[in-house]
């Protein structure tokens, strides 16, 4: 009896150190209204641009732009990384960042301007090549590789057209209604 006993404590054991042995991470859906990249501190659009870190304790970390990922994990390392997520260009499908195909051309236009998008597969990625004309299809080896620096020129220029909608292109607050100058009726002491 104390046999039996000793073996089913044995596979039981076993059985649970199996079931513990891997984690699974998922991707955390984006909730526009409160998820913030935490390297620009930009809201985080549900958009094909949208990528994602699972830490090992299961928390979220949402950017807006690749690049600020790989900004981050140059920051703090990769030692509580569970998992890490992008979203086809297409369909906005969450794939694995190991396992997607990324197009890199610095006239691609990113939320922080790191012009590097992801595809599910090679065949879309070739795809959007071929459309646009212009791209270097890469693997998620070549992202460690590449000098994450976003380009300055196309920030300037989008943070110009930002401007430019904030204002409706007159330099002033489309809200500024105040005039601070003196009014015709104002008297005169």
């Amino acid at each position: 009896m104390k046999k039996i006993g000793t073996l089913l404590l044995t596979l039981t054991i076993a059985l649970m150190m199996a079931a513990c042995g891997k984690t699974e991470y998922k991707p955390s859906p984006i909730d526009e209204s409160v998820d913030k990249c935490p390297v620009c501190k930009m809201a985080v659009a549900d958009n094909p641009f949208a990528v994602e870190i699972i830490l090992k304790s299961q928390k979220a970390l949402k950017f807006d732009d690749l690049g600020d990922l790989f900004v981050w994990k140059a920051e703090n390392g990769t030692k509580e990384i569970g998992e890490q997520f992008v979203r086809d260009y297409n369909t906005k499908e969450w794939i694995k960042l190991k396992d997607a195909v990324y197009v890199y051309d610095k006239t691609i236009r990113t939320p922080m301007a790191y012009n590097v998008i992801s595809f599910k597969d090679k065949k879309a990625a070739e795809a959007f090549v071929a459309q646009e004309g212009k791209g270097e299809v890469w693997d998620a080896n070549k992202l460690d590789e590449h000098k994450w620096e976003p380009n300055e020129e196309m920030m300037k220029q989008m943070m110009q057209e930002h401007a430019d909608e904030m204002t409706g292109g007159t330099g002033k607050d489309k809200g500024d209604t105040m005039d601070m100058g003196a009014s015709s009726d104002a008297k005169a002491e």
